[in-house]
């Protein structure tokens, strides 16, 4: 009889033990996260899933061009793509992005704006038209979808700041025919 105690309860604290790991895992390191529109087309498709890593931004900071999810004004999650940083000027002109000036190619639009027969993929704007600023802001970040015609991002809710960021999100697990690390750059 002891025995057979002793082994449930060897099970018991085992399966603890893994519920804990599990919670821990979920709550501190990685979560599931799922695509929710098309506003990342066509770089992320609607329903893709994905690994947010929560740890990403405790070692450094976000870099340009991120896939980012954060808590947004609408008490939902969203996921987006950094384009502006702190202190950085941000202003589209031509469908081409201009970073303190300086032109950015963004490579993981190429395919997209192939398709686009009326008009630019992105309109042209300057930070300032948008969120009233020449810069962003320090401790916050310029978002973007990469369906940029049909994207509720910075350009709609403004700079996100860094305390709203949940972490990045690179790698697409479901569904398993799709599943792929996202390109930065």
């Amino acid at each position: 009889m002891t025995k057979k105690k002793n082994e449930l309860w060897e099970w018991t604290k085992a399966l603890l033990i893994a519920v804990a790991l599990a919670a821990i895992i979920r709550y501190f390191l990685f979560a599931p996260i799922v695509v929710d529109g098309l506003s990342m087309m066509p770089t992320l498709k609607n329903q893709d899933r994905m690994i947010v890593n929560k740890l990403s931004y405790e070692i450094g900071e976000p870099k340009r061009f991120d896939i980012i999810v954060f808590h947004a004004p609408e008490q939902k999650d969203y996921i987006k793509r950094v384009i502006g940083l702190p202190g950085d000027q941000i202003e589209y002109k031509n469908d081409i992005l201009y970073v303190n000036g300086k032109a950015y190619k963004e490579t993981y639009l190429d395919e997209y704006k192939k398709q686009v027969e009326d008009g630019p993929l992105t309109d042209d704007f300057t930070l300032e038209e948008k969120i009233g600023r020449t810069t962003v802001p320090k401790g916050e970040l310029f978002v973007m979808g990469d369906n940029r015609r049909f994207s509720k991002d910075s350009r709609h809710i403004g700079t996100v700041p860094m305390s709203k960021v949940i972490g990045k999100a690179s790698i697409v697990f479901w569904p398993l025919k799709d599943a792929h690390i996202v390109k930065v750059k």
